[in-house]
């Protein structure tokens, strides 16, 4: 048995370190190390209660529109104010783009340029894959990046600026838009699906969004691969590495609904449980500390306290160990797909957990489907009806607000007593799936992910533990509160 320490993680968010056991070149167990501690539960204590909508998307750089999003929702339910019609529809446009963004980023420059590692020279993909995806250098993330700027204007023409907006407000949005503003989001979009279907997939948003079965999925990625789009590039490695045989997890997956409008959520909220979905229990919550540098016992995120200790015997990350009936669960893409039961995603994972290919595969077909949905809701925006309520809150209450970032299930909990916040506890997709073991030994759904990763004496980069990794596109910045 040897040990190996993969880390600093390079493209990524905070610090990670990745913790092996190894034998027989195959990792046998892991420990997940998040290991910065930052203090925003800390910071919101006896503040104002609407400092929260400046202070919270500051955990992240790159999810603050999630952040913004979930905080808004947690103050309207503890005080009482629900957004217009027109906030709730501009809300939906602002995260969607942001969620998008982060979507396209994670594939084009956090997780393909593994790919472009000298380990894969030998292989009839590589000269590709580098000039494409190669870090700092492909031409693939020149062009995503200008798609990029692009698709966030979006949060300019409807929240001022991204990141860190202060438009997303529990009554709605700040920005009221005009005609003209909603002609500027139509042209953005019809940009967008231009980059995706003649860049990205080399065919129709509404092709991938509406692929049934992992038949038709394979007929589009000969196609896509024929065409020679970045989807076809990715098929193509995929399949040579046969990347569906990495990372599985649990058969436990888990979203919290995201992209509410008219009484109902795009893409719903529940579990999906050995191939069973089941309605979202948050009274179920738990979040397990006996890893963690924290003092205390399991508690549910309402009455949670964050309490650092850093002399916890066996303790070894500031990632808490959220778990749902005792049990950790998955979020993401590939949960949330799921969860709305789409079919290509039900065939692929089935009953069973899903994988690396499958976690790529539905972030893709998220897209699809998110961009065809911002088109929908920007048509249905009517220009300078009202973007906000005129409720007055109360100034005391009990709140979560539930959503889904890019990256998974994020939640906030939040007790306000006399209008300043006197508890505020964060659970973010990180959470879920980096957590540590909890009390009863059961590894987070990334470490039961590695196991059985093989990691050769002669590879010092571990790049299919890398690829493991980057399948669930950690954001530690957020983890650790």
């Amino acid at each position: 048995m040897s040990t190996r320490i993969i880390g600093p993680f390079n493209r990524v968010e905070g610090d990670l370190e990745v913790h092996l056991e190894i034998e027989n070149e195959r990792v046998q167990s892991a420990q997940v190390s998040a290991s910065l501690y930052r203090g925003f539960e800390h910071i919101l204590l006896g503040r104002p209660a609407f400092d929260a909508i400046t202070i919270t998307p500051r955990i992240c750089g790159i999810c603050s529109v999630s952040q913004s999003v979930v905080t808004a929702a947690a103050l309207s339910d503890a005080l009482g104010v629900r957004p217009s019609t027109n906030g709730q529809l501009g809300i939906n446009l602002v995260h969607a783009a942001e969620n998008l963004a982060d979507h396209l980023t994670h594939f084009y420059l956090f997780f393909m340029p593994d790919f472009a590692r000298p380990a894969y020279a030998d292989k009839p993909w590589f000269a590709k894959t580098q000039r494409r995806f190669q870090a700092q250098a492909g031409l693939g993330a020149k062009e995503l990046l200008a798609a990029r700027a692009r698709l966030l204007n979006i949060t300019g023409i409807l929240a001022g600026k991204w990141p860190h907006t202060l438009a997303v407000q529990p009554g709605g949005l700040t920005r009221s838009l005009d005609e003209g503003g909603k002609m500027r989001l139509l042209s953005v979009l019809a940009d967008v699906r231009a980059f995706l279907q003649e860049t990205l997939y080399g065919l129709s948003l509404e092709e991938i969004a509406g692929l049934e079965n992992r038949a038709a999925l394979d007929k589009v990625l000969d196609t896509a691969i024929d065409i020679g789009s970045d989807l076809g590039l990715f098929a193509a490695l995929a399949r040579d590495l046969d990347l569906e045989s990495l990372g599985a997890a649990y058969s436990r997956f888990l979203s919290f609904g995201a992209y509410h409008f008219q009484d109902e959520n795009l893409f719903p909220a529940g579990m999906m449980v050995a191939g069973e979905v089941r309605e979202l229990d948050p009274g179920a919550f738990r979040e397990d500390l006996q890893s963690s540098w924290y003092a205390g016992g399991p508690s549910h995120p309402a009455d949670g306290v964050t309490q650092p200790f850093i002399e916890r015997e066996g303790a070894y990350t500031w990632c808490k160990a959220p778990r749902v009936n005792g049990q950790p669960a998955e979020v993401g893409a590939v949960a949330r797909q799921l969860v709305a039961g789409q079919p290509l995603i039900r065939d692929m994972v089935g009953a069973g957990p899903a994988n690396v290919f499958a976690r790529i595969i539905a972030r893709l077909v998220e897209s699809a489907r998110i961009v065809i949905n911002m088109e929908y809701w920007a048509r249905r925006i009517e220009p300078k009806a009202p973007v906000s309520t005129d409720e007055k809150p109360a100034d005391e209450g009990v709140g979560v607000g539930l959503a889904e970032a890019a990256r998974g299930s994020l939640g906030h909990w939040v007790r306000i007593e006399k209008g300043r916040i006197q508890n505020y506890q964060i659970i973010t997709p990180t959470t879920w799936n980096f957590s540590p073991r909890d009390g009863a030994g059961v590894p987070g759904p990334v470490e039961y992910a590695l196991e059985g990763t093989p990691v050769a004496h002669s590879d010092p980069n571990a790049v299919a533990v890398q690829h493991v990794v980057r399948s669930f596109d950690p954001c530690m910045a957020c983890t650790v509160h």
